[in-house]
């Protein structure tokens, strides 16, 4: 008798340690490094409604870093003025990652680079819309530079992909 009461509180023991754990696991999970918007990162994408690029590229950021929000604009130029995006690096639509302005096609890669390192700049740009980029059709024809904007307005090359 009193060794079926200790398997019993052995057995139930055994339950309430693994409920712990996976209860634990599942809290952990919750609170993972997600923003309020269910991405790794704190993203909003500025466009034009008109622009099928704009849309390619936010589907691919979106895939890549999860829900982001997607903000229509007339004119995206008070954004880029807002954010001191230079004029020679501007391309077709703005993106905010935690403050930091991304400007045109940038490859993902760019972007998880640049939250890993946080450098004390102002964002990154990829000019114009380079062929085979994200959300640009065609084939990729060369290296895609991507330049860091210091809060100064310079530039200097942040990764070459």
């Amino acid at each position: 008798m009193k060794k079926n009461i200790k398997l019993a509180i052995a057995g139930l023991l055994v339950i309430i340690i693994a409920f712990a754990g996976w209860t634990a696991f599942a809290k952990m999970k919750n609170q993972s490094n997600l923003g309020e918007n269910n991405s790794v990162y704190a993203v909003t994408l500025y466009k034009s409604e008109f622009c099928g690029c704009c849309d390619l590229y936010s589907n691919y950021i979106s895939k890549k870093l999860g829900k982001i929000v997607i903000t229509d604009v007339p004119d995206v130029s008070p954004i880029k003025d807002q954010y001191g995006v230079p004029d020679s690096l501007r391309s077709c639509h703005t993106t905010i990652v935690e403050g930091y302005f991304i400007e045109g096609h940038i490859p993902v890669e760019a972007i998880i680079k640049l939250m890993n390192e946080k450098p004390d700049i102002a964002g990154i740009a990829m000019p114009g819309m380079p062929s085979g980029s994200p959300g640009m059709p065609g084939t990729k024809k060369g290296d895609f530079v991507i330049f860091a904007v210091n809060k100064d307005g310079s530039q200097y090359e942040f990764m070459r992909m």
